[in-house]
């Protein structure tokens, strides 16, 4: 399956989903993980994604964010 079958994948699940993502914790693992994985990272390797990332940067300091991949840092 190409990129875009399985962000069209994602994109259904999404629509057919969305009244019983309630929380942050369930989108993630609904659409978040595999919308990173169709990208080619391993969601479970923290080399590549790094949960609850802080990121400290603009007047955002300490803040998390849900995922942080690890190549944006390698290759900026």
């Amino acid at each position: 399956m190409d990129l875009f079958d399985q962000l069209r994948t994602i994109a259904d699940r999404a629509a057919k989903q969305a009244d019983s993502l309630a929380t942050e914790e369930a989108t993630k693992n609904a659409l978040v993980m595999p919308f990173i994985n169709a990208l080619g990272y391993n969601v479970f390797d923290p080399t590549e994604v790094v949960p609850e990332y802080t990121a400290d940067v603009g007047i955002k300091r300490g803040s998390c964010s849900p995922m942080h991949l690890e190549h944006i840092l390698r290759h900026a």
